[in-house]
């Protein structure tokens, strides 16, 4: 059974970091791994992305130069370095994962944590 589980969330200052990590359990192979938010009221938007094969990565605008997104400590991990948090940021933050089953591709969803950035 493939699960995925995100960690690190928590309540930070503007101008803070935190750095959440996803990992996901399963003898699999990722194709990619994603990391998304949902603020409340707003649609469920991309954030960051890495490629499993190419380490390849990608950021969105509104965060480039702040988040960093990279391969985490072990395999099938990815983590999301958030530097100069704004108020903007807060959301709940969602691992997605692209497994490649030989026959196809699948998405799987965590469940998500929680950034609070206040002051």
């Amino acid at each position: 059974q493939i699960q995925v589980v995100e960690s690190g969330g928590g309540s930070v200052q503007p101008g803070g970091s935190l750095t959440l990590s996803c990992e996901v359990s399963g003898d699999i192979r990722t194709n990619a791994m994603y990391w998304y938010r949902q603020a409340p009221g707003k649609e469920r938007e991309m954030v960051a992305s890495i490629s499993s094969h190419s380490g390849r990565t990608s950021v969105v605008d509104s965060v480039r130069g702040r988040f960093t997104i990279s391969r985490g400590h072990a395999r099938n991990t990815a983590d999301l370095t958030m530097n100069n948090l704004e108020l903007e940021d807060s959301a709940v933050y969602y691992c997605k994962v692209n497994v490649d089953h030989g026959v196809g591709y699948w998405d799987y969803w965590g469940q998500g944590t929680q950034v609070n950035v206040s002051s």
